[in-house]
């Protein structure tokens, strides 16, 4: 990692640590008109042949520097598109954006990387994060490119490409994660083969999930994984149609649909659902203000698809390679829904630490745990032994 002097090192860590600790990092969505204002419009930069010309995941279809991203002047952004695989293991293609120090020479063995594993926001292709003029998380993100790290975040396959987007299938966007770094070191030669997985809110269990293709793949240059702030069981996300927002339930069917072709999706959503379902899919400036209760047959959990689709989307259910570091809310229903996922992982003896902090807010959880974030992250880049808490929770 570059080394930063400790005056400049302290003045990044306090101004990250206040902006975050006092902005959420879920924050409400902008309205349709904003939104489409805000982002950028598709361009054949994401469109692939079909079917793709065989190829090994991670290998990099194209690459380009993007510079009309709201990022501070000294953080450079290239966009990457790359082969991934889906859950079905068919070749797909990916893409997403590299974030990487603008001026500083890099170390000799390149800018350590962390692979950012985001929170699902959508379902169309027009939903890619890359096309986001802000980029989503971009100060939290920026804040590491400045402590000497190249940030790496996939859109996942479907969001950007034109390929079924796997909504929540965590082992299909854990593989777009793992082969996201791979592309993105043929894309910016300067980084380090060296790197860690990080995810926040919907994607903490994505995060974990690489860490469990891990166990197979067994990337020696592959350091650990960090679950911030909202790990939890798949169903956990979903509660009762009266609580869950409309369009959390349509984005649901949709990953339901594309894990399981077989899947009828009238079996579950009301004509009225079926409706909405097509215009979610279509265009990511198309919110459906729609109770789920109006959307979703009363007896939609029973649905054996559903049933399948959370059951597979659980982790904590294989070993896991290399140190995880769960950072959880202790005020309910976060700290249960994240225990229960961590005592499997103990269960199982995987290498992992559960820390815990105050608010209940996730954006305040991130602000809150950012030294502690650092410091783990130091330590595996250092090839510092590993702490774990198993036995105390």
């Amino acid at each position: 990692m570059i080394c930063l002097r400790p005056s400049t090192r302290l003045l990044l860590l306090l101004a990250a640590t206040l902006f975050l600790s006092h902005a959420s990092i879920a924050q409400s969505p902008p309205s349709p008109k904003s939104q489409r204002l805000l982002r950028f419009p598709l361009t054949n930069f994401y469109d692939t042949a079909q079917p793709l010309k065989p190829a090994q995941p991670g290998e990099l279809i194209r690459s380009m520097e993007f510079e009309e991203y709201n990022l501070p002047e000294d953080v450079s952004a290239t966009r990457i598109l790359y082969h991934s695989r889906s859950g079905a293991g068919e070749d797909v293609a990916s893409s997403g954006i590299v974030l990487y120090p603008e001026e500083e020479q890099a170390p000799p063995t390149g800018w350590p990387v962390i692979a950012w594993a985001h929170p699902w926001a959508g379902v169309a292709r027009d939903c890619a994060p890359s096309l986001d003029r802000n980029l989503p998380h971009a100060s939290f993100l920026a804040m590491y490119v400045r402590l000497g790290y190249a940030v790496v975040v996939t859109d996942y396959a479907g969001l950007g490409t034109n390929f079924p987007s796997a909504f929540g299938n965590i082992s299909a966007n854990a593989i777009d994660v793992i082969y996201s770094v791979a592309a993105a070191r043929h894309a910016v030669p300067r980084l380090s083969a060296r790197w860690i997985v990080m995810g926040t809110g919907d994607a903490a269990a994505t995060a974990i999930a690489a860490a469990e293709a891990e166990h197979n793949i067994a990337d020696p240059n592959y350091l650990g994984a960090i679950a911030i702030s909202g790990l939890r069981d798949s169903g956990d996300a979903y509660p009762g149609a009266d609580d869950m927002p409309g369009d959390q339930a349509l984005f649901l069917m949709h990953g339901i649909k594309t894990f399981d072709p077989s899947f009828n999706p009238a079996d579950i959503l009301t004509p009225k659902g079926l409706r909405a379902l097509s215009a979610i899919e279509q265009s990511c400036s198309e919110p459906q203000n729609i109770p789920a209760s109006e959307i979703l047959k009363p007896d939609w959990r029973e649905n054996q698809h559903a049933r399948e689709y959370f059951a597979r989307n659980r982790v904590g259910m294989k070993p896991a390679r290399g140190p995880i570091l769960v950072i959880s809310s202790h005020t309910q229903p976060a700290l249960t829904q994240a225990s229960k996922v961590f005592a499997r992982l103990c269960g199982q003896h995987d290498e992992v630490e559960l820390q815990q902090y105050p608010e209940s807010d996730p954006g305040s959880v991130v602000g809150d745990s950012v030294r502690d974030q650092i410091s783990w992250i130091e330590a595996r880049f250092a090839v510092k032994a590993a702490q774990t808490n198993c036995q105390t929770h």
